[in-house]
């Protein structure tokens, strides 16, 4: 492998990618450093088992902004015997940011007080990897493997940590394009065969209130229709430097890129999304919608939209109507909303309501959990027991899917089959990666990028 100013060739794993952006709301305010999640897991030469406590789960940070920053706390901060032997991301002044932030005394605070965090953090310079192909020197040392980086490289570096015999956390979404879903599929049905625990961030799952109300979901009967909404102000903008070029530029300003993230319907609605479709206990099978360019439209906002409407249609014939916007001083709100035969569940107001709007179901939120935790705590606690119990890849992939055929419809204009938009091959990638590789979408002369124009667009 070249170093890593130089290309990196396609058919092998990218680096890491730092800044991550963590957009969580209740439970990360109240400290960013607890926030998100990653987890950690045992050795194929322990015959994938931890005895008990005299056990080190040895766990690797892949992408060390803010997101893989939280997670490798709270994977640090879960009940077992876990340590960090390395980190990787494409840059090092974020590989260093994260190291200095959970070594630091605000971070042991945050952890409550907990004086032996800086003893499960064993990281020496030798096991620091930067560039594009720091992950393969990386994953190497761990029994557990947290991917933290932008969602474009989720693919390969999942696709890499299960051939090595990982368990794995990764962060939603799982990819950005419907090549990419098509590895992670194949990686994850890997990973049950090698029963590789794998726990994706789509952290509702690991919620109390929503575990509570899908346990009674049966009270509204058949879902008819289904609400989905992410409306806020949007998320930080990182400006061009003079000193950078093409790629490094993209990938530090990575949400408005597709091949890095995929537009905001994919890399935060995808969690309203996926709460549908787990209550639905399926995925749309078309989608049409609208969105545009309103607000959001510099050069510094790449090439995604600032809204997306989108109408996905199940098997059954059921709707979910799903909207997503990032423009400021509009209405916010993040929820999800299912209509049955005899009632609602209201997901923001954790009830359940019959057809005359009684509320039949209250959860107490006194007993809310901080779900980015709870995800880690449970995985954790599996791995060291030696149970196999999460394969959440399957499903990450396909509600990433549901994102990707709403982005599609949406840019395209038309309706789009997600039979046909899976099979597609589209490949939003470059064909090798580089700081001096054009990334393959570019500016014109006039430093604008091309964006997608519904009625023109076409995929499928």
């Amino acid at each position: 492998m070249k170093s890593d100013n130089n290309q990196h060739k396609p058919g092998t794993p990218l680096g890491g990618q730092g800044g991550f952006n963590n957009p969580r709301r209740e439970f990360l305010r109240q400290s960013s450093l607890l926030a998100g999640g990653l987890i950690a897991a045992p050795l194929l030469s322990k015959a994938n088992y931890f005895a008990g406590a005299a056990d080190t789960i040895k766990i690797v940070l892949i992408g060390c902004g803010g997101r893989g920053t939280g997670a490798v706390m709270q994977a640090l901060l879960s009940k077992q015997n876990v340590k960090l032997v390395a980190m990787a991301d494409a840059f090092r002044d974020n590989l260093d940011k994260c190291y200095q932030s959970i070594n630091s005394d605000e971070a042991a605070e945050s952890a409550g007080g907990k004086s032996n965090l800086k003893a499960k953090i064993d990281v020496p310079e030798e096991r620091k990897f930067t560039g594009f192909d720091g992950y393969l020197k990386a994953i190497p040392f761990a029994d557990v493997v947290l991917l933290a980086t932008p969602p474009g490289f989720r693919p390969i570096h999942f696709e890499e940590a299960i051939k090595q015999g990982k368990h794995v956390f990764m962060e939603k979404p799982v990819a950005t394009d419907p090549a990419g879903i098509q590895k992670v599929l194949a990686a994850a049905a890997s990973a049950k065969e090698k029963k590789l625990n794998v726990v994706v961030g789509l952290q509702r799952h690991y919620q109390n209130s929503y575990r509570e109300l899908f346990k009674r979901k049966e009270l509204i009967g058949d879902i008819t229709s289904s609400q989905a909404w992410w409306n806020n102000d949007g998320v930080w903008v990182r400006p061009r430097k003079t000193s950078q070029t093409e790629m490094e530029y993209q990938m530090r300003n990575w949400y408005y890129f597709n091949w890095l993230c995929g537009d905001h319907i994919n890399e935060q609605h995808i969690h309203n999304i996926d709460v549908i479709n787990w209550f639905k206990g399926g995925y749309p099978v078309k989608a049409q919608g609208m969105g545009g360019r309103q607000v959001r439209k510099g050069k510094e906002h790449g090439e995604i939209f600032d809204h997306h409407f989108v109408e996905f249609t199940y098997a059954d014939g059921s709707i979910l109507n799903s909207q997503c916007r990032h423009i400021p001083g509009t209405m916010s709100k993040v929820d999800e909303l299912l209509i049955g035969t005899k009632g609602k569940i209201q997901a923001g107001e954790a009830n359940i309501v019959d057809s005359k709007g009684k509320v039949i179901y209250q959860f107490d939120k006194s007993t809310e959990n901080n779900p980015y935790q709870t995800e880690h705590d449970e995985l954790f606690a599996a791995i060291a027991k030696g149970e196999y119990k999460f394969a959440d890849a399957e499903n990450g992939a396909h509600s990433t899917m549901t994102a990707i055929l709403g982005r599609m419809a949406t840019y395209s204009g038309q309706v789009v089959e997600w039979d046909k938009a899976i099979h597609s091959g589209l490949d939003l990638h470059p064909k090798e990666y580089g700081w001096n590789v054009l990334p393959p979408i570019v500016p014109n002369a006039d430093g604008y990028y091309p964006v997608a124009v519904p009625g023109v667009t076409k995929y499928v």
